[in-house]
């Protein structure tokens, strides 16, 4: 019900005006946020929140801290056991350096690629209010998506960096695209919307955030 709530309120458009710029002019601070666990321990974690310069992509803050993770994993449900600490995350960068506030956070997951249209980085994204882009490694399976043989051909017709495809589901919607980030790797990245961004801006800013296969805001 949270969640459904929650959902109504998510904004699948731009609404900055350095979105609007082909060239994002304007945009200086993207952030980068993820949790990740130790091996073999799926309650003790580290979040983090990094901040880069844009488009110089060099680091200006930095936030890891081990956490506790109480809540259980569930499947669709990841954002109720990680986003508290992420929130917490933005809550003290907005405390200590107000001036390094992110303009976007690129989120190691997905957004409104999710069985009810609201992943991580769209429950992110509402409760901070920022623009917020999903950035997944692998393909949830959704609405019809499938890793199947049409789906891994598809990913190998993705012969350059920014070469894209779209993840339309069975329901005829658009959930995401394929993106592969460089030239140096043939593993893709799945994009989706999160808040306050459009997929066409989503795409091309993961893809300029990109030296290596992972954008540098969530690399860091």
């Amino acid at each position: 019900r949270e969640q459904a709530q929650l959902r109504a309120t998510v904004i699948g458009e731009d609404t900055e005006q350095w979105q609007k710029d082909s060239s994002f002019t304007g945009l200086e601070r993207v952030g980068g946020v993820d949790l990740s666990y130790i091996k073999g321990d799926d309650t003790s974690a580290c979040a983090s929140l990094v901040v880069l310069s844009y488009p110089a992509l060099e680091v200006l803050y930095e936030d890891c801290r081990m956490v506790a993770v109480s809540a259980p994993y569930v499947a669709g449900f990841l954002a109720f056991r990680e986003v508290p600490f992420l929130v917490e995350a933005v809550q003290r960068l907005q405390q200590e350096e107000p001036k390094l506030k992110p303009q976007v956070l690129l989120v190691d997951g997905n957004g409104l690629l999710h069985p009810r249209g609201f992943g991580v980085a769209c429950h992110l994204g509402v409760l901070t209010d920022l623009p917020c882009i999903g950035v997944a490694k692998n393909l949830l399976q959704v609405d019809g998506l499938a890793r199947d043989e049409l789906h891994r051909e598809q990913v190998r017709s993705l012969q350059r960096g920014g070469d894209t495809f779209p993840l339309t589901g069975a329901s005829g919607r658009l959930l995401g695209m394929v993106l592969r980030s460089c030239n140096n790797s043939s593993k893709p990245l799945y994009i989706s919307v999160g808040h306050r961004v459009c997929l066409g801006t989503a795409v091309r800013l993961v893809q300029s955030c990109c030296r290596y296969r992972i954008p540098e805001p969530i690399r860091q």
